[in-house]
């Protein structure tokens, strides 16, 4: 029975592994699990159900940094830091694998498919606190938020299938004349109005979207500015954040609504620092 703690080499191996598997899988190309365990054991020395049940690991692990994750190996917690770690080495050796996640640009497709708008998480529908907490305090040590917010390809793919939706979606309620003046505020004036698409309702009030764009599960963390606190608070009528997750696969959303302190925890994460 292995009971050996995994080195660095071993969780590089296994971390590779599944990101190439990973990459097959959202680029719809086919790959064999059997094919890539087999290869593992010849490379690392582990077991077939040891490297199984790892790569359920590298799955939680990747759910932590807000990462997709492959279908067919459920999380599994309880793992180190150190398989956490290997997935960010692999990561800053590769930095155009997430950049490229975004998918193809909006205007290279005929009509995207209409996004599907859920339930934002509540204490009812919360794993089990361990598990989020382990997934949370993966998300903190490798600030997974700050890298969606820097990633600014994903960003501008995130706004840009909402401007498509918000258009499309008036267009369904017969307001062809509303949706020709939605616009992409952030793309055309700047991102400093406190959100990113100016839209309306179907009976035609504004309805002011700020978009919050992860490959992650609905979970991730995300930043929010204090700019967009206070328009939320300013123009709470018609401010919306609209959270977007599962980009790379296929998107899905929920929205939360003003004030945000009762839908989220806010922490501050920087300070501003001025000469006495």
């Amino acid at each position: 029975m292995e009971m050996s703690d995994w080195s660095d080499l071993e969780n590089d191996a296994i971390v590779s592994a599944y990101f190439s598997m990973l990459s097959d899988e959202l680029s719809g190309r086919r790959y064999n699990k059997a094919a890539q365990n087999r290869a593992l054991q010849e490379q690392i020395k582990r077991s077939r159900g040891s490297i199984e049940f790892k790569m359920c690991n590298v799955s939680a692990a990747l759910r932590g940094l807000g990462l997709p994750i492959i279908k067919g190996y459920a999380p599994r917690f309880n793992f180190q830091m150190s398989l956490a770690e290997a997935a960010v080495r692999w990561l800053a050796r590769n930095p155009e694998w997430e950049i490229a996640l975004h998918g193809k640009p909006q205007h290279q497709m005929a009509e995207p498919a209409p996004i599907f708008v859920g339930v934002a998480p509540t204490l009812r529908n919360a794993p089990p606190p361990d598990e989020l907490e382990q997934m949370q305090r993966v998300a903190r040590r490798f600030d997974a938020a700050g890298r969606d917010e820097r990633n600014r390809a994903l960003g501008y793919a995130g706004e840009e299938r909402v401007f498509h939706n918000e258009r499309a979606t008036l267009n369904q309620h017969g307001r062809n004349d509303l949706a020709r003046r939605v616009r992409w505020v952030s793309k055309e004036d700047g991102d400093g109005l406190g959100y990113d698409i100016a839209s309306f309702t179907p009976d035609g009030q504004d309805r002011l979207i700020e978009v919050k764009t992860t490959n992650g599960w609905e979970r991730t963390p995300f930043h929010i500015s204090r700019n967009e606190l206070e328009v939320a608070e300013e123009r709470r009528d018609h401010w919306h954040l609209f959270r977007l997750y599962e980009f790379a696969r296929d998107p899905k959303a929920f929205e939360l609504r003003p004030p945000l302190a009762a839908h989220v925890s806010l922490t501050a994460t920087s300070y501003e620092a001025k000469f006495q």
